[in-house]
């Protein structure tokens, strides 16, 4: 017998309205000229705006002359696929990298190891020690990371606490595991502290399994919803009523969730890896459908967002169409040091190697792209994150000689 959800968010068979606003915007036409003939020391042009079946075409935006000067600076050298950079008390940064397991705390240029976690973390492919979570307030840090059970692969989302002099941690506790793993491939992982609750959300990848994104007592393409110290389900999540693992999805039918942020107005965007095609960005509805669903077997020719499922599913704010960038990390930028870029989501590439500046109306509509030129060429870039002065952390991740790097407006 399958439960009923609490709110208004059913299982697949009745999932909820997509928000009309969205749009699905293809990167792969390049002859656009949102931006022609404005100095290319401010920005590239950006590409056109070719809207999904069923969108419309934004308008474009501000004027990219008013986009800052960019200034680039290396905070830490000689990292190994940093996964995520999160900014800690005092100035330190606190890095993540995937294959060593290391924990490292950068301040003033000086790196130094917080924990070597080896021994807990499982790591293959694309999965080890992923994304990070700081509280700076309790000198709390959560991780999602590859870890074995039983003799079984997952991923899980464990919490510690800091000493004052952040060299030590502690109080080490599970909050989250049975996050499905195979091979390695498709591991997720982002996490996300929610502003305005003591919500801790996890996106997750789908383990390269068809069935899990649309399983919602799987725990894998989803994005979930977890009270940060006890590791419950938020009570307001859609399936919060349920048993199972359903209780703790707040979306699902995700392919591989490499970023999330929060806007201003409290709204969370994800940001995912598409097949060959179709990187997104999407808007989060609770208990929204975002439409992937690679079965029989795991079919990567079927739509990031297969509008053919039963019920309804949400539209992506943003999709890269043909070819894909490899999108990853996102943050929103905030200050007016930032000019034009105020307000945008910034968005790391790793196929592209580039850092892309999206503006989105309060609707949620796409209005305008920049791919500011300092921020290319920089190899394959992982991670953005902000920091507390408005300045973006962004970790490169080439697999040898990486860096994290701080990119702030002159």
């Amino acid at each position: 017998m399958r439960p009923t959800p609490r709110t208004t968010p059913r299982p697949p068979s009745t999932a909820p309205a997509p928000r009309r606003a969205a749009l699905a915007v293809s990167l792969a036409a390049l002859a656009g000229s949102l931006f022609a003939g404005l100095p290319t020391s401010a920005a590239q042009p950006a590409p056109a705006t070719t809207a999904a079946p069923g969108a419309t075409v934004a308008p474009a935006g501000r004027s990219a002359a008013q986009a800052p000067v960019l200034r680039v600076r290396t905070v830490a050298r000689r990292l190994a696929h940093p996964w995520d950079v999160q900014q800690a008390p005092g100035g330190r940064l606190v890095v993540s990298e995937r294959d060593r397991a290391r924990l490292s705390v950068v301040r003033k240029g000086k790196r130094r190891t917080l924990a070597n976690l080896r021994r807990s973390v499982w790591v293959s492919g694309e999965t080890g020690l992923l994304s990070l979570a700081v509280d700076p307030g309790s000198r709390t840090l959560w991780a999602c990371h590859g870890a074995t059970r039983r003799g079984r692969h997952e991923v899980r989302v464990t919490r510690w606490r800091v000493d004052r002099a952040w060299r030590r941690l502690s109080h080490r506790a599970v909050v989250l595991g049975g996050i499905p793993a195979t091979s390695g491939r498709h591991g997720g992982c982002r996490l996300l502290l929610d502003r305005d609750s003591d919500a801790l959300l996890i996106g997750t990848g789908d383990a390269a399994v068809g069935t899990h994104p649309r399983d919602l007592d799987s725990l894998g393409g989803k994005v979930l919803r977890v009270h940060r110290r006890t590791g419950a389900a938020m009570p307001d999540n859609p399936f919060a009523g349920a048993s199972g693992k359903r209780r703790f999805v707040w979306t699902y039918g995700h392919r591989n969730v490499q970023g999330l942020a929060q806007r201003a107005d409290g709204s969370v965007w994800s940001v995912e890896h598409g097949s060959y095609r179709d990187d997104e960005v999407n808007r989060l509805v609770p208990g929204g459908d975002y439409g992937w669903n690679p079965v029989p077997g795991y079919d990567e020719s079927v739509p990031m967002t297969d509008h053919s499922l039963p019920g309804e599913q949400q539209a992506a704010a943003w999709s890269s169409g043909r070819p894909t960038i490899a999108t990853s990390g996102a943050a929103w930028v905030s200050g007016a040091q930032w000019g034009s870029l105020d307000g945008t989501l910034a968005v790391a590439a790793l196929k592209g190697s580039r850092v892309v500046f999206m503006r989105f109306d309060r609707d949620g509509v796409l209005r305008d792209v920049v791919r500011p030129r300092r921020l290319t060429g920089l190899g394959r870039l992982r991670s953005v994150t902000s920091a507390r002065n408005g300045d973006l952390l962004v970790t490169t991740d080439n697999g040898a000689r990486d860096r994290v790097l701080r990119v702030s407006p002159r």
